[in-house]
């Protein structure tokens, strides 16, 4: 019996510091429920990344959701992406960019900017895409993030290619903050920001 007690407040002594690092819930609209990031890694490293990830992947999904269908064809010049094709493209480049640190060919087949020409065709191909990268980063520890994995002719640390896939995805979510704009839209971002706290 005390072998068992024993057990359990070293398993709720181990719990508490994971617990404290949980982010408070979100206080967003019902759709950010969709994103609310399970547990994660609790190494300090991968921790770090798996929530920098969960927030580009909370603002990109309640973007998508956010734009109207009539506005997904909406380009500001003649030069730059519309916002079918902005999401497009993320969701091609996860699938692309997690395969590797996944050690794995992209499995995917399609070019979601071809073939995503609907808002919801553009949803399910992003939701998609995070869903595939979402095995990577909930299962990645401090020791697997600097394992070597190959890129190329190079072998660079498998958290480096996650970080690629995080810092990519904030680009273009600040392609798609400035066009929101354009739209009389307030980014997902921001609109969190202005919600009072409880």
């Amino acid at each position: 019996m005390n072998r068992l007690l024993a057990v359990l407040v070293l398993a709720m002594l181990i719990a508490l510091p994971v617990a404290a690092q949980t982010p408070p819930p979100p206080t967003a609209p019902a759709a950010a429920a969709q994103v609310t990031p399970p547990v994660g890694p609790t190494d300090p490293l991968s921790r770090a990344i798996f929530g920098m990830y969960n927030s580009i992947k909370r603002n990109l999904t309640e973007s998508a959701e956010k734009v109207s269908e009539a506005d997904y064809s909406y380009q500001p010049t003649k030069d730059v992406r519309t916002f079918t094709q902005i999401f497009a493209h993320v969701a091609n480049s996860q699938f692309s960019i997690c395969a590797g640190p996944k050690g794995e060919a992209n499995p995917n087949k399609d070019d979601f900017e071809k073939t995503a020409t609907t808002k919801a065709a553009v949803v399910k191909a992003l939701a998609d895409s995070f869903a595939y990268c979402d095995t990577v980063y909930l299962t990645l520890t401090d020791a697997k993030a600097m394992e070597l994995i190959k890129a190329g002719q190079n072998q660079v640390p498998r958290a480096r290619g996650l970080m690629s896939n995080v810092a990519h995805d904030n680009e273009h979510y600040g392609n798609l903050v400035t066009m929101m704009r354009l739209k009389g839209m307030v980014p997902p971002s921001t609109e969190r920001m202005q919600q009072p706290r409880k």
